[in-house]
């Protein structure tokens, strides 16, 4: 049988044997962030001129980072509802960033933002819907009641916490609130202290070994 011949430095190898354990290895892997902005100009319109922003918000993935810029007096009720419902469904990161006015259900769509950009000299009103009511007077009070208690629910899940409870109370009575820069930052930062006060973790307890105190 033939007999293994090693070189020295082959041989001083093998005596050390396998390298020490040095640590774990991180790899890391990147996939590229799709950006997209719209510009929300102007009055809000029909439904039908917003398609492609419906549809960008409901194919869009995890790393898309969707961009709403606003300056808009308001509009369409159903056309905004429909925005913020998308918004909400979609799996994209969305940034509402106010450029300049966000009136009525602009302010609405702006609060419905993952995460909400304010720039110098801007304003925003929130105020209770109007519209016209048809048909017969029991069909017309009965209308009324449905819209007022369903608008109230809406408000409520959509502006709180940004807004008070006695704030929506009191826009649900007609009154207008009206909030410029300055204090918009100041209620976003107060609601940044919430939040990061909530994710703190709590003090650990310390289990004390050795038996019992005497």
């Amino acid at each position: 049988m033939k007999k293994a011949v090693f070189t020295e430095h082959e041989q001083e190898a093998d005596d050390v044997g396998p390298e020490p354990f040095q640590g774990l290895m991180r790899y890391e892997y990147h996939t590229q962030l799709r950006q997209i902005s719209y510009y929300l100009s102007g009055s809000i319109v029909q439904a039908s001129y917003y398609t492609d922003l419906f549809h960008t918000l409901r194919t869009a993935s995890e790393n898309d980072l969707v961009f709403l810029h606003l300056n808009t007096s308001g509009g369409d009720f159903d056309t905004g509802l429909q925005i913020i419902n998308n918004m909400q469904a979609s799996n994209a990161h969305v940034v509402t960033v106010l450029e300049a006015r966000a009136y009525s259900m602009g302010a609405f769509i702006f609060l419905a933002g993952d995460e909400l950009v304010v720039h110098d000299n801007c304003q925003l009103l929130f105020h209770i819907y109007s519209g016209v009511f048809t048909g017969k007077g029991n069909e017309q009070q009965a209308e009324s009641l449905a819209l007022s208690n369903w608008f109230e629910k809406f408000m409520s899940r959509t502006c709180q916490p940004f807004l008070a409870a006695s704030e929506i109370k009191n826009i649900l009575k007609g009154s207008d609130l009206w909030m410029d820069s300055d204090e918009i930052r100041r209620r976003m930062a107060r609601l940044q202290r919430e939040q990061d006060k909530q994710a703190a973790p709590r003090k650990p307890k310390v289990a004390i070994a050795g038996g019992s105190k005497r």
